[in-house]
């Protein structure tokens, strides 16, 4: 049997307590899971977790930013095999505000982050999303598709409204109601934007 390096051994035991705190966070949420318990589940101690994240609030740092990681892939792979720029765009858009009715995203991404975390959180999570956005905007602009103005101000302003409207589907009520009222008001604020409407 070949030893595992170092490294490698870091890297399995961050995913291994990665792992266990999503399931706990998505399960049972940030304020309930237990440190001894989880660390347990995986054959690891408080001390490793301690270690590597320095808390439990850096541990679900590090989970947001893995479930960040793959919303952001699943958006990027929506724009990438749409049929043309504005059909990835709004199918990007669509895509975040529905990501709202996941039950790990609502209870992690959507209630206990920005609450542990706070601004750092939003200041890191959205930076790439903005740029995103931004980039997609400039893109639709160039190809006349879209008006003309500020890249990045319209981004910040759809960026804040989609994320606020997560937050709305998120700890609404009726959910799948609350996302069907948000997708026609985004359809008739995203059509005002083109330059043919």
């Amino acid at each position: 049997m070949v030893r595992k390096t170092r490294s490698e051994m870091i890297i399995e035991t961050r995913a291994k307590l990665i792992s266990a705190a999503r399931q706990a966070f998505g399960t049972i949420g940030y304020a309930d899971t237990s440190m001894d318990d989880f660390t347990a589940s995986v054959g690891l101690t408080r001390g490793a977790l301690y270690h590597h994240f320095g808390d439990k609030k850096g541990l679900l740092a590090a989970v947001v930013q893995e479930i960040d990681a793959e919303m952001d892939r699943r958006l990027t792979t929506i724009s990438d095999t749409a049929e043309s720029t504005w059909d990835g765009f709004v199918g990007r858009c669509e895509a975040y505000l529905a990501m709202a009715l996941e039950p790990e995203i609502q209870r992690i991404i959507l209630r206990d982050a920005p609450s542990i975390l706070g601004n750092t959180y939003a200041d890191t999570s959205q930076s790439q999303c903005l740029a995103t956005m931004g980039h997609m905007l400039k893109q639709l602009m160039d190809q006349h598709i879209i008006h003309q103005t500020d890249c990045e101000s319209l981004a910040r302003l759809l960026n804040g409204g989609l994320m606020n409207a997560t937050f709305w589907i998120a700890n609404a009520e009726e959910t799948e109601a609350t996302l069907e009222k948000a997708l026609h008001s985004l359809s008739i604020t995203l059509n005002g934007l083109r330059i043919d409407q």
